[in-house]
């Protein structure tokens, strides 16, 4: 599916052409995200959550349309489903409510996603092809003596506490130390983050921030698969929501007037529980080696639109914590 004509169009001459370049608006907008707890309270969560949100997403299209100046913002929005961790309800029931419960409180949901979608997009491990982009920050003085991540499953932005052991023959004893992040600022907020767990029967459990961090990627335009685009907006279904979350595209656009999914930044309306996983996305963000080919299609595009995009990742997403469960 092509993205709508919404913008200008700036066509890449010097672009590798085996990366293939999306469409961007200037903001991708998150609504929420639902989980099997957020549904098992009742849909006066749903519709509680919609109500805090709005003001704040307001305010983020004020912002996003101040920083384009005269041009119109382009901004979509997104709404994210876990049918991941866990199967609840089904798409027939629930993309409906979720869309009447958006309107009610005055907001347009352009695009539904599953989270699925960010371990597996139709053939294409996403996921695992993510993690394999990482490249660790090695904390000042240390000498490789811990497993990297793609081995442990733990990524840290900083140096571990060492492993305190007695004195030994030859061998002195290691005293307790503090963890020290990398960039701190005078003091340090050391953070260590588990990207995966594998189960007794070989099967990789994939992190809730791990995912989130996928998430951020995707709507940020950055993913690729041998310069295919990945989590490409296809149109609701004609003939209505299916009854297996299966049968749905890892991305729906629900708006056919909507702006392109992906945007040159990122802003996140959510409750104050997600607050310690998204410090766990950037954390993830700032350790990768983002598709290149991506990275310099949004550097053109945004300088030709006169956009302001920061050179870090992680820098290029925001976030409202909301007081709430």
């Amino acid at each position: 599916m092509t993205e709508p004509d919404t913008g200008p169009v700036f066509r890449e001459t010097t672009a590798d052409p085996r990366t293939q370049a999306v469409g961007l608006s200037h903001l991708s907008l998150e609504l929420g995200h639902l989980y099997l707890e957020d549904f098992e309270a009742g849909p006066e969560r749903l519709r509680d959550h919609f109500a805090r949100v709005a003001p704040w997403a307001q305010a983020a299209r004020a912002v996003a349309a101040a920083a384009t100046g005269p041009k119109r913002a382009r901004i979509s929005t997104c709404f994210l489903i876990d049918d991941y961790f866990a199967r609840f309800s089904s798409p027939a029931e629930l993309v409906p409510r979720i869309v009447d419960e958006a309107a009610r409180a005055g907001l347009t949901v352009d695009y539904l996603a599953r989270e699925s979608g960010c371990a597996v997009t139709g053939k294409v491990p996403v996921a695992e092809a993510v993690a394999a982009r990482i490249v660790e920050s090695p904390p000042p003085g240390s000498y490789g003596a811990r497993p990297p991540a793609t081995q442990t499953g733990w990524l840290a932005n900083g140096e571990r506490s060492p492993v305190m052991r007695a004195a030994q023959a030859m061998k002195p004893a290691t005293v307790w130390q503090p963890p020290k992040e990398t960039a701190a600022r005078r003091h340090s907020v050391f953070l260590d983050v588990e990207l995966w767990s594998d189960g007794a029967d070989g099967q990789r459990l994939w992190s809730c921030p791990f995912l989130a961090a996928v998430w951020q990627l995707a709507r940020l335009g950055l993913l690729r698969n041998e310069g295919e685009a990945v989590f490409v907006p296809q149109q609701r279904p004609a003939a209505g929501f299916p009854d297996d979350w299966d049968e749905l595209p890892a991305l729906i656009r629900l708006n056919p007037r909507a702006d392109p999914f992906a945007a040159y930044r990122t802003a996140s309306v959510l409750p104050s529980r997600f607050l310690p996983v998204e410090h766990a996305v950037r954390v993830v963000l700032d350790q990768l080696d983002v598709d290149h080919g991506a990275l310099e299609q949004v550097a053109r595009r945004s300088a030709a639109e006169h956009a302001t995009v920061p050179d870090s990742v992680a820098d290029r997403v925001s976030y409202v914590f909301y007081a709430g469960p």
